[in-house]
């Protein structure tokens, strides 16, 4: 088993003030994989005091400089593929071919989108008169989740770097592994002291004294709405900016005109990375006409996804993240049959012939109505509620019946109603026809899914303050 209780703390690896072991958990075995130490307010001290320290120095320096390093390091990240997808795929159970390719491609496919924002940035810009100027906000806490780790690593920390700012970074506790590895990759690229520091933690200890730290001018949260909200709180004495990526509930509108394959995309896209996406379409609204026609599509395509072990190569799905999410999950199947929805693929308990491991059965609910908990719940597993609708109107207004804002998806060939409806429905991006976005888009949601925007420019003056001088013309 693994040993990783140090931080990296002001360019070195130091150990915990006062040990507090936890035990990371392979998801497919129900085993640990490795010990980390659970940091606390002594080595949040630490950590927040040398990127304060650091941050004149590091905000002084050219942004070329800073770039140079962060293309350093980028090769190092490549070249350490296997390494990452190995960690990701024991710390959260993402299968290995998934884990080294999709998960770990996060890094450079991100990386890709600011060096491209960066090669058109402007640090000082005109305004009439006036000069616009762009600066580092300053110590930054960011606090990233374990479903997509390198994915919101990257997003976060790669622009506040390129911009001036200095780091800590609390890895979720519950896949800390990545983290570690990208913090050993920092330091083999040759950051100076203190520009990055990364304390393990939890939410309650590490989280909270981030948010509440006075020479913390930042902090950039991803996770579930309930612990946003809990850190914007406790934020507010401080008035530091929070950046928030948080929950979804993601509709995906069928009509009967949509291309053929949508209904089986927009199942195999619920069940990627075992429903664990806060982007996920999970709840399918089909046109009535095509109902019928779109469930039997539905159930056929769930019957097909496989479910597996984590180490073995292949396209199935692996487990889900913990004991606490595969319970979670059950709970709300449960409540599901109970409060009437129909069942047409999966169900309760895990795959035949998986008798250990947090795996969770693909499942597909019909007949969900809004009154329904499955149908309002981030469900965050393999779960897709399928509901009918009979006019245009109707499907905008179920979609936008959510608290929530992220990602809404929708199929049709009518170009012009495609348009229509993205405009229509509130989420701060709309899929249409399956076609993905690119690298660089602002990636971020409205209402309880966030206020922030990551990825590319947007990324990149998440990080600034702005700042505008008179008397200076260019």
């Amino acid at each position: 088993m693994l040993a990783k209780r140090q931080f990296y703390i002001n360019g070195s690896w130091v150990d915990p003030v006062a040990a507090k072991d936890l035990e990371v958990i392979n998801p497919s075995t129900e085993e640990p994989c490795a010990v980390i130490s659970l940091g606390d307010q002594a080595d949040t001290d630490a950590a927040v005091a040398a990127a304060r320290a650091a941050f004149p120095a590091w905000a002084a320096t050219p942004m070329s400089d800073r770039i140079a390093l962060i293309r350093k390091f980028y090769d190092i990240y490549n070249a350490r593929q296997a390494e990452m997808g190995d960690a990701i795929s024991q710390e959260m159970g993402a299968p290995i071919d998934m884990a080294t390719n999709s998960q770990w491609g996060c890094g450079p496919w991100h990386m890709d989108g600011f060096f491209e924002a960066l090669d058109n940035f402007e640090v000082e810009r005109p305004y009439r008169s006036e000069r616009i100027h762009m600066e580092p906000i300053g110590v930054c806490g960011l606090i990233t989740p374990w479903n997509w780790p390198m994915n919101q690593v990257v997003l976060k920390v790669i622009p506040a770097l390129a911009v001036g700012c200095t780091i800590v970074l609390k890895p979720s506790e519950i896949a800390p592994l990545s983290g570690l590895l990208f913090a050993e990759m920092i330091d083999e690229a040759g950051f100076p002291a203190g520009v990055f520091n990364l304390v393990n933690g939890d939410g309650m200890g590490v989280g909270s004294q981030l948010s509440t730290h006075p020479d913390v001018d930042m902090i950039s949260f991803t996770g579930s709405t309930r612990a946003g909200i809990a850190i914007s709180k406790a934020a507010a004495d401080s008035l530091k900016r929070v950046s928030l990526e948080l929950g979804g509930k993601g509709a995906n509108i069928v009509f009967a005109d949509a291309p053929e394959k949508a209904v089986r995309n927009g199942v195999l896209h619920c069940m990627n990375n075992s429903g664990q996406s806060c982007n996920a379409p999970t709840r399918m609204m089909v046109e009535r006409s095509y109902y019928a026609e779109a469930l039997e599509i539905a159930k056929a395509t769930a019957e097909k996804v496989t479910v597996d072990l984590a180490s073995k190569p292949g396209r199935h799905i692996g487990p889900v993240v913990s004991e606490a999410q595969f319970n979670k999950i059950q709970g709300l199947i449960e409540t599901g049959i109970k409060e009437g929805a129909t069942l047409i693929a999966g169900g309760l308990g895990r795959p035949e012939g998986l008798n250990k491991g947090y795996f969770v059965r693909p499942t597909v609910f019909a007949d969900v109505t809004p009154d329904m908990t499955i149908y309002r719940e981030e469900i965050f597993g393999p779960v897709l509620a399928i509901t009918p609708f009979d006019s245009e109107a109707e499907a905008i207004e179920m979609a936008n019946d959510t608290v929530y804002g992220l990602t809404n998806y929708i199929q049709t060939e009518d170009d012009e109603k495609r348009l229509r409806v993205a405009r229509s429905v509130r989420s701060g991006m709309v899929e249409t026809n399956s076609v993905g976005f690119g690298h660089g888009i602002p990636f971020g949601g409205m209402k309880q899914s966030g206020n922030g925007r990551e990825g590319g420019p947007w990324g990149l003056e998440e990080f600034c303050e702005v700042k505008v001088i008179s008397g200076c013309a260019f």
